[in-house]
């Protein structure tokens, strides 16, 4: 009878684990306009704590450090946006010409093209699918009006980003202890506090690493189209600085729009040269910078990376993929799943400053 009570107790706690575990990604799912600025406030804040605590140890105030971290973010936003604005601005003076290249590029694949819509055409007829309900299904483009009632949210969820990075700095130190509290009993409440900062601490250092290589990637890749004379390459630089911060995909869009404007301003084979020059420059971050900067600081398994990559996206799309990583580490590191010598704590005395 005690191993039959036993067993059901486990069986009772796997189950609520698993509903637990449902309801908490339904929320997620549900409440991301107000759950995902949040989350990223938190991995930012974490990637920054370290410059925190450096300025709280010249008795800079806990109120002072908070603001003047948020006032440089706006600063670098603002900066990122200046230098952008012409090249963006120029890019939208082109848009007839874009469009031109592109039914020009139509145009001469059109065989292809009906072929394949006659394909789909007989196989909407085999299938029996009524062609008039289809294409009422197709979604049409954003239209200004839709624009215009997409900015509050925007708005809205670039607050709950400031407010929750304000507040995350102002009080994390107790936010770690009153989580180590609750996760773990006697000695295992410092274990747990301990995890918390060496997971802050190798989340910092990978997002240090990987920043840098980032920044190399996108000044080589402009250097290398300004060289190679494709319009707007310092936009396209650090596009591919900014988009290498999500694996996979942002690569993947990079060289999709690097294609794109070579088929708009080049003819013949010089269309694909953009799109290689990046894609050369990539694959050699990817399989040779990368590897040597940030493989010092964290090893990860490449599929559970690309598992938790596809899962953060699916659960808030960009913002997921900018999130996945970081949360992935921090709950790796917090449960000790990458072993205590991944990286070693900070002194407590520093931590409770």
């Amino acid at each position: 009878m005690k191993q039959t009570r036993i067993a059901s107790d486990q069986v009772s706690r796997v189950s609520a684990v698993i509903v637990a575990t449902g309801v908490v990604l339904v929320g997620l799912k549900y409440a991301q306009d107000i759950a995902a600025p949040l989350v990223l406030a938190i991995v930012v804040g974490v990637i920054v704590a370290p410059l925190a605590d450096r300025m709280q140890r010249l008795r800079i105030p806990r109120g002072v450090v908070a603001l003047s971290i948020i006032i440089a973010f706006f600063f670098a936003m603002a900066a990122l946006v200046f230098v952008i604005e012409p090249y963006v601005t120029a890019a939208i003076d082109r848009l007839p010409s874009i469009r031109y290249e592109i039914r020009k590029l139509v145009f001469e694949y059109r065989g292809l093209i009906q072929g394949i819509g006659d394909m789909n055409d007989e196989m909407k007829a085999a299938l029996g699918a009524d062609a008039q309900a289809t294409a009422q299904r197709v979604a049409e483009l954003p239209s200004l009006t839709d624009a215009m009632w997409l900015a509050p949210a925007i708005f809205a969820q670039m607050l709950v980003f400031l407010g929750g990075l304000f507040f995350f700095l102002l009080t994390r130190g107790s936010i770690y202890r009153w989580m180590s509290g609750r996760l773990g009993t006697g000695a295992e409440t410092h274990r747990f506090l301990e995890r918390f900062y060496a997971a802050e601490s190798m989340v910092s250092r990978y997002f240090a690493a990987v920043s840098m290589v980032n920044a190399g990637l996108g000044l080589v890749v402009g250097v290398a189209l300004i060289t190679y004379g494709l319009p707007g390459a310092v936009v396209w630089g650090v596009a591919a600085a900014l988009l290498n911060f999500v694996l996979y995909l942002g690569p993947a869009a990079m060289a999709a729009g690097l294609l794109l404007a070579g088929i708009v301003n080049y003819d013949g084979i010089a269309t694909f040269v953009p799109m290689a020059i990046y894609l050369a420059c990539n694959m050699t971050e990817a399989q040779f910078v990368t590897p040597t900067m940030v493989g010092k600081h964290i090893q990860m398994n490449p599929f559970l990376l690309f598992a938790a990559l596809i899962f953060w996206l699916w659960l808030w799309g960009p913002i997921g993929g900018i999130v996945a990583i970081p949360v992935t580490l921090i709950f790796l590191r917090l449960f000790d799943i990458l072993g205590d010598s991944s990286s070693p704590p900070a002194k407590p005395a520093v931590r409770a400053a």
